[in-house]
């Protein structure tokens, strides 16, 4: 029997939180936008979902190719979210996980926010965790713009619940929960904004 580390990998608990619910199911497409080298899609690839994913880093992807020596090499591309060449409206689920805090100002939040969505279905689950600026005030030192020192020493774009609400305006989307933070031993504080698409 696989011990719990080999079944789930290293998935963020916000989306086996999403798996608990049935928000994610067998038989759905996921696209893991920003996938790195796979560890929100172990558990995925063990339960035969249909699993595609987007990195700029080539070891990244070919990590995930290694994982999924089942499935297709084209489902991994070595491409930004913001320039993935996936069809649009192909993915049930779209985890984009600690990816969109790595914007380099707005208009580039814009186009990796828009990059993942294009890939969604409607009706579909886009799920995000990102650092922010939410409760977290006094641990920041702001630099511009939405740029951010962050105590744990790297420099962030971060948001905060007023743009995710706007953004979710923006988008016709309805929060499938509510924002959610948690406040990282006083180091970070890490975003969960989970949408449905209309």
């Amino acid at each position: 029997m696989p011990t719990l580390q080999e079944q789930f990998g290293g998935i963020d608990i916000y989306i086996f939180d999403q798996l608990l619910r049935g928000n994610i199911a067998p038989g759905m497409k996921i696209f893991d936008a920003g996938c790195g080298g796979g560890r929100n899609i172990v558990y995925l690839l063990r339960e035969g979902y249909d699993v595609f994913g987007a990195d700029p880093d080539p070891q990244a992807i070919e990590a995930v190719r290694r994982l999924a020596p089942h499935l297709p090499a084209e489902n991994f591309r070595v491409q930004t979210v913001e320039t993935n060449s996936f069809p649009a409206a192909f993915a049930d689920v779209v985890i984009c996980n600690t990816v969109l805090h790595f914007a380099r100002d707005d208009d580039h939040f814009r186009a990796m926010l828009l990059g993942a969505w294009r890939s969604l279905k409607p009706g579909g689950l886009f799920f995000s965790r990102l650092a922010s600026t939410i409760g977290g005030e006094r641990l920041l030192k702001h630099i511009s713009g939405r740029h951010y020192l962050m105590a744990d020493g790297t420099e962030r774009y971060l948001v905060d619940e007023a743009m995710l609400m706007r953004w979710t305006d923006e988008l016709g989307a309805q929060l499938v929960d509510p924002i959610k933070t948690t406040i990282v031993q006083n180091l970070r504080c890490m975003t969960t904004w989970v949408l449905r698409k209309p």
